[in-house]
């Protein structure tokens, strides 16, 4: 495939925002696509060079990539400069530049292959001169695109190629195209296959090579992270034993750092978080600790990172460890500040076996067996309930010992491990439901206001959204400007500018205007009296009542970073839904925006 087809297939896209005909667009762009095309392709759709827990980056910043520009062009950079700042989008100046000067353009062209294959280079160029030679990499495939191509390459560049393409819009691009007869049919076998292997060229590449039958080949695998299995909300316990059955296990809830970890059979380690980024150099103490802390290796198991109170062996708050992720330097030091036990909860590969399809008494027991406890590594407490009381003695222990709640799990045999998906095999129980909305919520920044006083340095508020996974975007729940001190809103304001865009996104609903637009990245925890009806915002539109969404009334910031999570893992319209008729009193008058 050129890479003028595939900018222009990203042209198309960048100009709607509804999920069925991003899908149709998708669909008709990987149909013709050769094996060694789908790799490159389906990467590049989301803004990445490899699957995101590699974590490889280009490290080409604004600077670097308009130096490349006024080489490939001869133009000078404070010229670009000026063009830029006019037009708030390199790309856009790039197309430009360029239609002014078509003699550069050569007709031949550029493969997708070819683009994709010096962007590698790119990203892997590192040292003395490796700026340099970053500039020039850049300026000369910029020197062989067409306008529309130089767009989208800078643009991708840059971080910044707002196609609003989500991995489960591909997902079903890819059911479309290679499902058949039955495409729905091939959409959960597919998404079966990406929730073990969350590599979207390899899914792609085996569809395109053999069809939905060579997705079997697909395994676990040691570095390669599973996506998460997740939990449903229940408002009492007694619910707990209604969806479960006579008998189920609670185990403690940590206000932790969700971790998987892979240790292979030679010792070595790779810590994944939920989102899965690679988190192995941010905890140097928990992956020395590992390779000892089990009976038999291949390894692997999931668990809480948790920071501990090493005098008292007390468990200390969500943000203490929020001090240690992304941290590149005084490692050391924030080892000693902030030490951290990991809890296991489950086990999903031993030796050469995957436990994923195995209920879970059978993975618990698995993981009990291979576990060597010491002071950095713990089981997560547990125990077996059959009765309410019984229930409500646990999860005030572990209220006591410094948790945020329980964690209900089902002992059927049907309680296999179901990566990546969310259901009531497992039920999060923080405390029941009052008047007051009992737990929290994980929202999404969408756009920032300026503060106004002592905040006018900074922005002093900000609108929050919820995912809509059936919608493929974001929709509005609230502006929250409370519990925030200086240090977060110097922080959030040094964060949003970085991701700031010249218009509202194409995955956001809503019809506020703020003071900035943000691309959807940054998730922080909220806290509610209660979520009621609104005309305003867009979250749930519909679905309670016509013309009417849902906010959260006097929302504030708990002070809690939601860095472990992507803004698709934020709670979702659906589960606000099911919060908003899972309080006792449903407030049925419009809020307040």
């Amino acid at each position: 495939m050129k890479y003028l087809e595939f900018a222009e297939s990203c042209e198309r896209i960048s100009a709607i925002s509804k999920r069925l005909e991003i899908r149709s667009l998708l669909s008709d762009l990987i149909r013709p696509l050769v094996p060694e095309d789908v790799p490159p392709v389906l990467y590049m759709l989301q803004g990445l060079l490899r699957p995101e827990y590699e974590g490889v980056e280009l490290g080409a910043g604004d600077a670097l990539v308009l130096k490349a520009l006024a080489v490939a062009t001869g133009l000078g950079e404070d010229s670009l400069k000026d063009r830029v700042r006019a037009r708030g989008d390199m790309g856009e100046v790039a197309s430009e530049v360029l239609s002014e000067q078509r003699v550069r353009y050569q007709s031949e062209g550029l493969a997708v292959t070819e683009v994709y294959a010096a962007l590698l280079d790119i990203a892997r160029t590192g040292g003395e001169g490796s700026q340099e030679s970053k500039v020039g990499g850049i300026a000369r495939m910029l020197s062989r695109t067409s306008p529309v191509e130089a767009k989208h390459l800078v643009r991708f560049l840059l971080g910044k190629l707002r196609l609003g393409v989500k991995e489960m819009t591909i997902l079903d691009a890819l059911a479309e195209v290679y499902g058949g007869s039955d495409p729905k049919k091939a959409r959960v076998e597919i998404e079966e296959a990406f929730n073990v292997s969350p590599d979207l060229g390899e899914i792609g590449t085996l569809l395109a090579q053999g069809g939905l039958n060579a997705l079997s080949a697909v395994s676990l695998r040691w570095g390669r992270p599973v996506r998460p299995m997740l939990a449903e909300r229940e408002r009492s316990l007694a619910g707990l034993f209604e969806r479960m059955g006579k008998s189920l296990a609670l185990e403690y809830k940590y206000d932790g750092l969700r971790v998987q970890a892979h240790v292979d059979a030679s010792g070595n380690v790779r810590l994944f978080s939920r989102r899965l980024e690679d988190l192995s150099a941010q905890f140097p103490d928990v992956v020395a600790s590992l390779p000892g802390a089990f009976e038999n290796l291949p390894v692997i198991a999931e668990g809480e990172c948790v920071p501990v109170d090493v005098e008292t062996g007390e468990l200390r708050p969500f943000q203490d460890i929020s001090r240690r992720r992304g941290r590149k330097y005084d490692l050391e030091r924030m080892t000693e500040e902030v030490p951290v036990r990991l809890f296991l909860f489950d086990l999903l590969l031993r030796g050469k076996d995957s436990l994923l399809g195995m209920p879970y008494p059978d993975r618990r027991k698995a993981l009990e067996a291979v576990v060597r406890r010491g002071d950095r590594v713990e089981l997560a407490t547990r125990a077996i309930v059959s009765t309410v009381p019984d229930a409500e003695a646990f999860f005030q222990r572990a209220l006591l010992d410094g948790c945020e709640g329980v964690m209900a799990k089902s002992l059927a045999p049907e309680s296999r491990y179901k990566a990546g998906a969310r259901g009531f095999l497992w039920i999060k129980y923080k405390r029941e439901y009052t008047t007051e909305l009992g737990d929290t919520i994980d929202a999404v920044i969408v756009g920032a206001y300026r503060g106004r006083g002592k905040r006018a340095q900074w922005y002093g508020a900000f609108l929050m959204a919820l995912f809509d996974p059936d919608r493929g975007g974001f929709a509005t729940l609230c502006k929250v400007g409370t519990g925030f001190d200086e240090a977060s809103l110097a922080r959030l304001t040094e964060r949003l500018d970085r991701s700031a865009v010249p218009a509202k996104p194409s995955t956001v609903d809503t019809g506020f205007t703020p003071d900035l637009w943000v691309d959807p990245q940054i998730v922080l925890e909220l806290r509610g009296a209660e979520l009621s009806l609104s005309p305003v915002h867009s979250a749930a539109s519909g679905l309670i009542r016509e013309g009417y969404g849902l906010a959260l009334r006097f929302p504030r910031f708990t002070g809690k970073f939601r860095e472990d999570k992507g803004p698709e893992d934020a709670t979702t319209v659906r589960e606000a839904v099911e919060m908003y008729q899972g309080q006792v009193r449903k407030v049925e008058s419009p809020a307040k925006p």
